[in-house]
């Protein structure tokens, strides 16, 4: 969370110094209209550098996973930079459209042009006589980009549609890119903020066009092939094995793969839950069916079907300096611990750790296997099922772990759990360096 406040308000904090550099708002007079220039101009910058930056972090660039420590975080701050940019967009359209509006209703009167006969010649005569296209193109092009970023935030919109309806972000960030190169300011252009401007907006307009051809995720695409499927009908659960081929280079316990097994539906990601064995080249997905889109792939999936997975990700890598590591997956967050506990039984490292595994449904069968991976790796399991024996609490893990207060804390699962479980943490006095999560979310 740290990294991605410190990439949120870095960003905004950059582009406010290099506007401080060639303009103000505090305008002088300080009236409607001459604020109202300056707000349009820095609002409607600071929306594309937004925009741009969530495109780039769409390419899921490794370096930038390395730095925001995994994809799940690099999402989050997709997600905040779209939510962001389309405030801005909005407030920058108001502002454009809605002054024009009111003056046509008679509540402003429009401030007489100083100037106005004045000729223009060269480049910013060019510019000038584009300022009308731009300033069309820029105007639907936020309508669709609105709506597009509305419909990727209602969960109630089936993850297929969305992701069919989110790339086309990409083609709308194409006219709003030129809106922003042509009515910028042409003054801005001897300053630092021009040529941020154009920076940025041409990196914007590089990672549109990489995300439309499908680059760079389909290089880390390999081939794979369902080997076996169980299912667990009483948790609405499936287990697939897929064999990739030798493109595949192993992964870290914790990380996850985004899965095809139908090219309508696309790419959905997984935890992978298993560690990496290049004998068997298998790697093992434990998937709970929550919506359409999972009810669908338990349907469809078959021993010897084609798909394609693309990965891996995530940086919930279990790396850290503590002796002592409490693990918490709430229902279906228990499969990166799942991929650890496979590799420490093959790969011991001398520490203590505590699972704990909170459901609301028991199947015995999962439970044993559960069991089995934890004795095999030396970990202490505590199942606490909530309808039958509570809820599982913060003070209960507490209590159940000696010397809790030098441990890390690794978690996955529902989003309001893990904010009470670290809230209180927290307030215990652990350390935020020492509490890992994973943010399972991709939209």
């Amino acid at each position: 969370m740290a990294r991605i406040s410190l990439f949120f308000w870095g960003l905004v904090g950059l582009v406010t110094g290099f506007w401080l550099m060639s303009d103000s708002l505090w305008v002088s007079p300080f009236e409607y209209f001459s604020f109202r220039h300056v707000f349009v101009q820095y609002s409607g910058l600071l929306a594309i550098f937004m925009m741009s930056a969530a495109l780039i972090l769409a390419l899921r660039l490794r370096m930038l996973e390395r730095w925001l420590g995994g994809l799940d975080k690099a999402y989050r701050l997709h997600k905040w930079l779209g939510i962001g940019s389309l405030v801005l967009a909005t407030l920058h359209w108001w502002w454009a459209q809605g002054t024009k509006w009111m003056v046509g209703w008679g509540w402003l009167d429009k401030p007489v042009r100083k100037g106005g006969g004045q000729e223009l010649a060269g480049l910013e005569a060019w510019f000038r006589g584009q300022r009308g296209l731009a300033e069309t193109m820029g105007e639907w092009a936020f309508y669709i980009a609105a709506a597009l970023i509305i419909l990727a935030l209602v969960k109630a919109i089936p993850y297929h549609l969305f992701r069919k309806t989110h790339k086309w972000l990409a083609v709308v960030f194409l006219p709003l890119a030129w809106h922003s190169f042509i009515l910028m300011e042409f003054d801005y252009w001897n300053a630092p903020i021009g040529w941020l401007n154009l920076t940025v907006t041409v990196a914007g307009t590089v990672a549109a066009i990489l995300l439309l051809i499908g680059w760079p995720a389909r290089a880390r695409r390999v081939p794979g092939e369902v080997v076996s499927i169980t299912r667990y009908p009483a948790l609405k659960v499936f287990e697939c094995r897929v064999r990739v081929d030798e493109a595949w280079r192993g992964h870290k316990p914790g990380q996850f793969a985004f899965v095809t097994s139908d090219e309508k539906e696309g790419s959905h990601p997984y935890t992978i839950a298993s560690a990496w064995d290049p004998e068997t080249r298998c790697l093992k997905f434990v998937v709970k069916e929550l919506g359409d889109h999972t009810r669908r792939v338990s349907q469809s999936l078959h021993e010897g079907k084609a798909v394609t997975v693309e990965g891996p990700y995530g940086g919930f890598d279990f790396e850290d300096d503590c002796r002592t590591q409490i693990w918490l997956g709430a229902g279906i967050g228990i499969t990166p611990f799942i991929a650890r506990m496979n590799y420490l039984a093959r790969n011991p490292d001398g520490r203590t750790v505590y699972l704990f595994h909170s459901t609301a449904e028991i199947d015995e069968t999962v439970l044993d296997k559960l069991k089995t991976d934890a004795e095999a790796a030396g970990v202490n399991l505590v199942i606490r099922c909530s309808k039958r024996d509570g809820r599982l609490t913060p003070r209960d893990i507490r209590e159940a772990v000696p010397g809790w207060q030098n441990a890390s804390l690794w978690f996955c699962g529902p989003v309001a759990l893990a904010n009470t479980l670290f809230s209180q943490f927290r307030a215990w006095g652990m350390s935020g360096r020492r509490m890992h999560r994973e943010f399972f979310e991709m939209r």
